[in-house]
């Protein structure tokens, strides 16, 4: 992945994880244009048999969009890869350190739950791999269910193990937990590592017909979520104190927008969860309700977006570690709100708006909507090739910023 002397190898950080979920939110990016542009009938997601006749049959539009999806996917997921066993050594490595001591004693124990959040989303990726590129995956889909759901409950536990170590140590005594630097929404980390394998176990309601497989993903994505979006309010309410006393720290800027992908990922959840309900249970929400959810979503992420780019703008964060010559490995955080707002704008353009008859599929209103979500996926490609250009390349001038 890096060069021996890169940036990223001198000065690791558990965040370099960001490098690999970023890539593996762009391979969702993709997907979205087989999800709602290829017809798949009888099915919840396309699969080989679907996208190989629509891209022998269909016009070149269709042709040329799956063609770049399947490109997109295979790239992306194979740097999802690549970035995850890297890091997997690196941070294998730098347990051996003082360095790692040091950082279990500090606020910036949580960055440790990267991993976890990385491992969660190579899980989801690789899923969209086999559905796309393995012919006849989906008359075998009901046995990968349950070993889908044994991996994401593996990884559910590191995660939740090491909250459970960083909240022992920090609330079992007083003066352990350094407020001061508690100005940013980087306590965010863990919730939205939780919140990654809550939509992983949801995965299986949405797809299985076997009404145990369908249950046990209910009722594990539904206890996964809820622990996701109480930590967020905690971490996210006793944050804004801090930030407001001591400003935003600098480096920890692009965290203010980590609300962005932790309502996407929590969207889709409810989703899922939703389908498996009307499917299995027999529990039905008009497409209107859909539409206005996805809405109230919508503006949240906005919110945070705005939040988070007058924030840095101010600070002149992108001059310096995104255009500029500093680096830190936060800056990988800022990927994500640009993919999870591109899938976001997929799933409330046609879950919502067309679901309820508001807009007409592939009308011009349609593809206005979507141009936006390519937009943003053209951002977030962009911001992975610049930042791995300037993490993983040759140092040159300009020092890195430690992770705080």
């Amino acid at each position: 992945m890096a060069h021996s002397h890169s940036r990223a190898t001198e000065n690791y950080s558990p965040l370099y994880f960001l490098a690999s979920l970023g890539a593996g939110g762009i391979t969702v990016t993709f997907f979205m244009f087989l999800m709602f542009w290829v017809p798949h009938p009888g099915r919840p997601v396309p699969v080989f048999e679907d996208i190989a006749p629509a891209f022998a049959t269909g016009g070149l539009p269709l042709q040329a969009a799956i063609a770049i999806a399947a490109i997109g996917i295979a790239v992306f997921a194979f740097l999802n890869v690549k970035s995850l066993i890297w890091n997997l050594s690196a941070l294998s490595a730098m347990r051996k350190t003082d360095a790692y001591a040091a950082l279990r004693s500090t606020n910036a124990e949580s960055t440790l739950l990267a991993m976890p959040l990385a491992l969660a989303m190579t899980v989801n990726a690789m899923f969209i791999v086999g559905l796309v590129f393995v012919p006849g995956l989906w008359s075998i889909v009901e046995y990968l269910f349950p070993m889908a759901m044994i991996a994401f409950a593996a990884i559910a536990y590191i995660a939740l193990r090491d909250i459970g170590r960083f909240l022992g140590r920090v609330l079992a005594k007083g003066g352990v937990f350094d407020v001061t630097a508690h100005n940013s929404f980087a306590q965010l980390l863990p919730a939205f590592a939780v919140s990654m394998t809550a939509v992983g176990f949801a995965a299986p309601a949405a797809m299985s017909t076997a009404p145990a497989t369908v249950g046990v993903s209910l009722v594990l994505s539904t206890i996964l979520g809820t622990i996701a979006i109480l930590y967020t309010l905690l971490a996210a309410t006793s944050a804004i104190g801090s930030m407001l006393q001591h400003g935003t720290a600098r480096e920890a800027g692009p965290t203010l927008m980590i609300i962005v992908p932790i309502v996407t990922v929590l969207g889709i959840m409810f989703l899922r969860q939703n389908h498996g309900l009307h499917t299995t249970l027999d529990v039905h929400a008009a497409d209107g309700e859909t539409m206005i959810f996805l809405t109230r979503l919508l503006a949240i992420q906005v919110a945070f977006l705005l939040l988070g780019w007058v924030v840095l703008r101010s600070q002149r964060y992108f001059d310096d570690f995104v255009l500029g010559t500093q680096t830190s490995p936060g800056s990988y955080a800022l990927v994500c709100p640009a993919v999870a707002l591109s899938v976001m704008l997929h799933f409330f353009l046609n879950k919502g708006l067309v679901a309820a008859g508001l807009v007409t599929k592939f009308g011009v209103a349609y593809w206005s909507v979507s141009a936006l979500a390519i937009i943003a996926q053209i951002v977030a490609i962009a911001l992975v090739v610049r930042l791995n250009r300037q993490h993983f390349g040759r140092p040159a001038t300009g020092g890195a910023v430690p992770a705080e």
